[in-house]
């Protein structure tokens, strides 16, 4: 039996991680709170990051980890900006 390259194996993880992209997106549109919305849409937004260092290692490109940390900064703003703003509109109890 031959060993499966450490490549294809970072490639499937990414496949997974985009299966569980798909599901939370899902809950990001149907959630039925502002504050389920807003977790599922930084929680998509770790997913992407995690896709892009997948992608990284798996195709060899380093590229993909610039790309994920400039998406890492933005989706921690947004997530910030977010919050801020339901807190401003009264949508905390």
């Amino acid at each position: 039996m031959t060993p499966v390259p450490l490549e294809d194996v970072f490639l499937a993880a990414a496949a997974l991680f985009v299966v569980l992209a798909i599901a939370m997106f899902y809950r990001a549109v149907v959630g039925p709170t502002t504050q389920d919305r807003l977790l599922a849409v930084n929680v998509l937004g770790t997913n992407t990051v995690v896709i892009l260092a997948l992608l990284a290692a798996g195709l060899d490109q380093s590229w993909f980890l610039d790309v994920a940390l400039i998406y890492a900064l933005l989706n921690f703003l947004m997530s910030i900006a977010i919050s801020k703003f339901t807190v401003e509109r009264g949508g905390v109890l």
